[in-house]
Parts: C-alpha cells; sequence; structure tokens
C-alpha cells in the first residue's frame, strides 16, 4: 500500500502540561496555529518530542481528538502508539484511529531487549499492523529504545501491505540510501531530524518528521522546497545553518531544551513532565544567546 499523503513535512508536537502537571489543551490549539506552511502535511503527536511515555491512554485518546478538531482535514494526524507490549501497542493504535489519527507511528517493544530478536519484531509489528484499521509507520530511534532496526529487518517490515513507511532518527543515510532502492518509492521514508535533512532527501526521502519545525518553521521548509526545486547551493546554506541549532536544542538539550526554546519565542512549551528535569540557568542562557546568533530571536537594545 502507497500512501500519497506521508511525504512533506511533519511537526512532532510537544505535550503542553500547567503548572500542576495536567494537559494544557488551550495552549496546544495556539502551537498548532503557529508556523503554518503550504509544505506542512500534519503534525506527529505523542511521539519522542511528545512526552508519550508520559501519558496515560486517556490523555492520548483526548489529545488526538483536540487536535483532529483544531486542524483542517487536509493536515494529517500521526500519533505515537508504540510501547512495550503488543497487546497494548494494538489497543493504543486502535484508539488513536478511532479518536481522528491517520496513521500510527510504532517502536520496536525495547524492554526485554536481549530477547527482541528480527522474528520477535517482525511478529510484532505485523501483530499490529493486521489488527489497524490505519497504516503503520516504524519508528527506528535507537537513541530512545536501544535498538537499531537493521535495512534487513526493516525490508521484511515492509512486506507487510498495512506498514507503509519509516521515521529514522538515527541519521544513517547509507541505511536510507539502501531501502530506498530495495523497497522503491511506494515505501515512505521520513528523516527524523533536521540535523541530516538534506543528505536524507538527497538520497530519496519523501519528507521528514522535524521538531526543529516548532522553532524555525520557515528554514525547515525552505530547505525541504530547495531540494525538490533542484536549488542545492540554497539547500546547502540552509543545512549548514540549521545543523548547530538543531544540534543544541533538539539533539543534546531534548524535550526541556525545545520547550524553553519555544518559551523564550512567544509559544508555549511549558513544563516537563518528571523524571525529566527544566533546563538549568547556563542552558537557559546559552539557548537565548543561540536563538539571537541564528535570528530566530531580537538582539536586545543596545
Amino acid at each position: 500500500m502507497t500512501i500519497s499523503w506521508l511525504q512533506g513535512v511533519f511537526r512532532p508536537m510537544p505535550t503542553p502540561f500547567d503548572e500542576h502537571g495536567d494537559l494544557a489543551l488551550g495552549h496546544l490549539k495556539a502551537n498548532l496555529e503557529w508556523g503554518r506552511d503550504p509544505l506542512l502535511s500534519g503534525f506527529v503527536m505523542m511521539g519522542s518530542n511528545g512526552e508519550a511515555v508520559h501519558l496515560d491512554n486517556d490523555e492520548r485518546r483526548t489529545i488526538i481528538e483536540s487536535v483532529r478538531a483544531a486542524i483542517p482535514d487536509s493536515l494529517r494526524i500521526i500519533a505515537g502508539t508504540g510501547t512495550f507490549s503488543t497487546r497494548e501497542t494494538i489497543t493504543l493504535t486502535r484508539d488513536a484511529a478511532k479518536a481522528g489519527a491517520d496513521a500510527a507511528m510504532v517502536l520496536p517493544p525495547s524492554y526485554y531487549r536481549t530477547q527482541m530478536t528480527d522474528e520477535a519484531v517482525q511478529k510484532h509489528f505485523y501483530a499490529v499492523a493486521d489488527a489497524s484499521s490505519i497504516p503503520i509507520v516504524i519508528y527506528n530511534v535507537p537513541g530512545c529504545t536501544g535498538i537499531d532496526l537493521s535495512a534487513e529487518t526493516i525490508a521484511k517490515l515492509a512486506s507487510h501491505e498495512n506498514i507503509v513507511g519509516l521515521k529514522a532518527s538515527t541519521g544513517n543515510v547509507v541505511k536510507l540510501a539502501t531501502l530506498r532502492g530495495a523497497l522503491g518509492s511506494g515505501f515512505r521514508l521520513l528523516a527524523g531530524s533536521a540535523g541530516f535533512l538534506l543528505p536524507a532527501l538527497s538520497v530519496g526521502a519523501d519528507g521528514a518528521v522535524l521538531a526543529l519545525a516548532n522553532l524555525a518553521p520557515t528554514e525547515c521548509f525552505a530547505l525541504y522546497q530547495a531540494v525538490r526545486d533542484g536549488n542545492l547551493h540554497e539547500a546547502r546554506q540552509l543545512q549548514i545553518r540549521l545543523v548547530a541549532l538543531n544540534s543544541a536544542v533538539t539533539a543534546r538539550g531534548g524535550v526541556p531544551a525545545l520547550k524553553e526554546a519555544m518559551d523564550q519565542l512567544g509559544l508555549y512549551g511549558g513544563p516537563v513532565r518528571q523524571p525529566l528535569l527544566p533546563v538549568s540557568d547556563e542552558v537557559r542562557a546559552a539557548l537565548t544567546d543561540l536563538l539571537r546568533s541564528t535570528g530566530l530571536l531580537p538582539l536586545p537594545a543596545s
């Protein structure tokens, strides 16, 4: 199965919490409106940046329902539904579909990591895909799971008609090129970071899920468009500009830094949920300097 809409730029939204740690859905709606662009294909909810592991099942459903009500049908919702358990992943995937998600993004189960053989992983994904009424996108993020799915394993999973794409967060461009050659254009490949967006698009990625699009959407969209237009000089310049910001805010600082940067830009990042901790004063000041140096935040009056 080929999903034509699974391309372009998707924004993985942080989940906003108030000072009591409860969902702050009003702020979520405001964040969804910011930085809209014709190249925005939709939103990823409850991914790594959405603190999915900190949400209960009712909160997950509420978030999807709120987002679906707030955005036009032309914008798609990819919902993170992966958990340690196949049974629970199936439940969350079905719930996401009922709440209005267009696709589910599923992690490999990783708690019993040494037991997660290719056979175990394949059976897990096949069971979820068989039970799901919406298409499945594989989420390969070994920095969180400790499992790096091989190109061979991903190609086996892609043989299932309801497993339609991959979000790749490793930066392994060789693997992406291998998968593009092995699977053809029907299987969708999404880069998982602005830090390697140009290399990924250069070897055939169809789009990307970019945390940095929460902070610098204009630049992210411009890079994607420049590659589509064949303007590699402009794309290279944009990629160089995005690398430092992406590394500091999303790669090293993680969700706390992303939320802090959003707060500084006048959006709502808000608190993280424990066990994550807010950024230190030192990191906060460094983020301010970086946002100013990249032109995203105005310089102080002299």
